[in-house]
């Protein structure tokens, strides 16, 4: 392989690796939503995984059944990583054009 074909390779990668960057911070700052109990709590997740709030309807705050409410936290949390894994995953695969490339499993593990 010719310096000059190296050169080019180094110089595409390094594009490439700087598209990822803007792609990462892009995605970290977008947002998804989503709830359980039909809308009772709502979690709003960032595309780094991170919860970003919760919102818990007054009527759902019930002091004997303590677990049915950790139950919708839990169920609307899930979902809103998932949705964020999964916008993420959407993210990156704009950047490889849909093609899987081996330890670029999505922008959620390269974010944390």
């Amino acid at each position: 392989m010719s310096k000059k074909m190296l050169g080019d390779i180094m110089r595409e990668a390094q594009k490439l690796q700087e598209e990822m960057k803007r792609i990462q911070q892009e995605t970290k700052e977008k947002t998804v939503e989503a709830s359980s109990g039909g809308g009772m709590v709502t979690v709003v997740v960032n595309g780094g995984g991170e919860i970003v709030s919760i919102k818990i309807e007054k009527d759902v705050v019930n002091p004997e059944d303590v677990e049915m409410l950790q139950d919708l936290i839990v169920a609307a949390a899930n979902e809103g990583i998932r949705r964020s894994q999964e916008m993420a995953n959407e993210s990156m695969s704009k950047l490889t054009m849909g093609m899987q490339i081996p330890g670029l499993g999505g922008l959620g593990n390269i974010l944390k």
